[in-house]
């Protein structure tokens, strides 16, 4: 009786599984056919499609043209589409048409037309926030160009804020990213790609780079990256990374953001490929190398020595993030001798009352520092920096009070997590907070020396890395002509090539700054 039942249930799947399968490809079938001449065939296909009226956002208006009396129809959707302009520059002049038999061509002068005779093709121009005219006796739609998608107003940068320089930063809408950039380059040789990456949502990724300068075996890699992805959503450039990075498990990010105009025309005029997408508020650079991560776009706005000092106070602030910590572990753990014997007796008078080793002490205070970071950035903005204080002065002198930790435990941790916000980007910043709990454990176990051959693993394994062909640690290791923009930068005038890792197809520069 049970195998009876159950097999007139998985009959009864089955063939629900046949009728969804055969309504599918009655829908593929329906819209790759023509636009028929009766505007209520076309009306009633497209109903089926966008299941109108439940759909309520899109929206039909059926009408007739002024003296001629021909039927014509309008379907869009409304929650994307300019509705004053559709009202005034389309439906308004066809109703008030006077001639017999006029084209809707000579009707309509302000929008852009795209006359279109295929379903699937309207079904495309529909979803991209035109709307269609449908005519009787017409196989042909007209498609006007009407979207207007929200967004929010250009704002200033919010990760890469500058004192000296632009203060514009891109939004989520692709076209007004664009339009910065075109902005700073106005050339003819800057070309902007498109190609659609998901199968389902349909979402559209623009590829960027200058002519005759960026490598093209590069640019055809990316491309063909981008469209041998099979996903059926991609959003953004953050998920678009994951699906087209080559080391997906790696800590170190092999893709620059950047949410500046001016920091992403200065990469493409290097020969980088810029990636933009709608619902980003940044764009992707490729290929990426270390130093990228390490520069802050307002180095080359400063003077050559305030530019430099800046790089140099980044530089330490990073060792600084990486080896205090775990430093502190492996001297007072297994190197005591190397401390002067003053504070090697003032460290030992602040720990005779706490019962845990140093590795302990520095762990939780650590994981504590982290944890108020974390909270403090996901909790309302008015409430974030009152966490912060809580956390550091409450919290720690609590602990400093209950023999729990040490006072110089506290000195220790604070520096290095401080130390941490001069690290601008956001990738390189976990990945270092992420590699500094490995030094503080090797420091744990084997000293100094635990140190030293996990810094020496790290180098390999950074040798090892590559992002779209280029090696992680150009123009350094391996050596390659260019400017010298590694940790210091030069003076301008003495910057005269390009990256030659990216083999651009100009790698000089033109001119040296001086006057003719």
């Amino acid at each position: 009786m049970f195998k009876r039942l159950k097999n007139i249930a998985g009959r009864r799947k089955d063939k629900a599984r046949l009728s969804k399968k055969d309504t599918l490809a009655s829908q593929k079938k329906e819209r790759s056919k023509s636009v028929q001449s009766s505007v209520t065939d076309n009306l009633n296909l497209f109903k089926q499609i966008y299941k109108i009226p439940e759909n309520m956002d899109v929206k039909i208006r059926e009408f007739t043209l002024g003296k001629s009396g021909r039927n014509a129809a309008i379907l869009f959707i409304s929650s994307i589409i300019d509705s004053k302009r559709l009202e005034e520059s389309i439906i308004k002049p066809l109703l008030e048409c006077q001639a017999d038999d006029a084209k809707i061509s000579e009707i309509i002068f302000n929008p852009i037309l795209t006359p279109v005779t295929e379903i699937k093709k309207v079904i495309e121009h529909l979803n991209l926030g035109n709307a269609a005219i449908f005519l009787d006796g017409d196989h042909t739609t007209y498609m006007v160009d009407c979207a207007k998608f929200e967004s929010r107003a250009i704002e200033q940068p919010q990760n890469e804020a500058v004192i000296k320089g632009p203060k514009e930063a891109f939004t989520e809408k692709v076209v007004v990213n664009l339009s910065l950039i075109r902005k700073r380059i106005k050339n003819e040789k800057l070309i902007v790609e498109a190609t659609v990456v998901s199968e389902r949502s349909k979402n559209e990724v623009l590829i960027l780079y200058i002519r005759n300068l960026a490598n093209e075996k590069m640019v055809a890699n990316i491309k063909s990256r981008l469209e041998n992805l099979s996903v059926d959503a991609v959003q953004n450039l953050s998920l678009l990374e994951q699906y087209i990075e080559e080391r997906r498990y790696s800590l170190f990010p092999s893709v620059l953001y950047t949410e500046r105009p001016d920091r992403a025309v200065s990469f493409l005029e290097d020969g980088n490929i810029i990636l933009l997408m709608d619902n980003s508020p940044d764009c992707m650079v490729l290929p990426a190398t270390f130093w990228s991560y390490f520069h802050s776009p307002e180095d080359h706005y400063l003077r050559f020595a305030f530019g430099n000092f800046s790089r140099i106070i980044r530089i330490v602030a990073l060792f600084i993030t990486l080896f205090t910590s775990a430093i502190y572990v492996a001297v007072t753990t297994y190197h005591a001798e190397m401390i002067p014997a003053d504070l090697l007796l003032a460290i030992a008078g602040t720990r005779e009352r706490v019962p845990f080793p140093a590795f302990f002490e520095i762990f939780i205070m650590e994981m504590a520092f982290e944890l108020i970071r974390e909270a403090g950035l996901r909790v309302p903005n008015p409430m974030g920096p009152t966490i912060g204080i809580v956390g550091a002065l409450i919290l720690g002198q609590a602990a400093v009070e209950a023999n729990i930790i040490s006072p110089i435990v506290i000195i220790v941790v604070a520096l290095s997590g401080l130390s941490s916000f001069a690290i601008s980007d956001v990738s390189l910043n976990f990945a270092i907070r992420i590699v500094r709990f490995g030094f503080i454990f090797s420091a744990s176990l084997f000293g100094i020396y635990g140190m030293t051959a996990l810094f020496i693993t790290g180098l390999f394994y950074m040798v090892s890395i590559k992002s779209f062909g280029v090696p992680y640690l150009a123009p350094m290791s391996p050596h390659y002509v260019s400017s010298g923009d590694t940790i210091f930068r030069k003076v301008l005038t003495s910057e005269l090539f390009r990256p030659g890792y990216l083999k651009p197809a100009d790698l000089k520069k033109k001119g040296d700054g001086s006057t003719k």
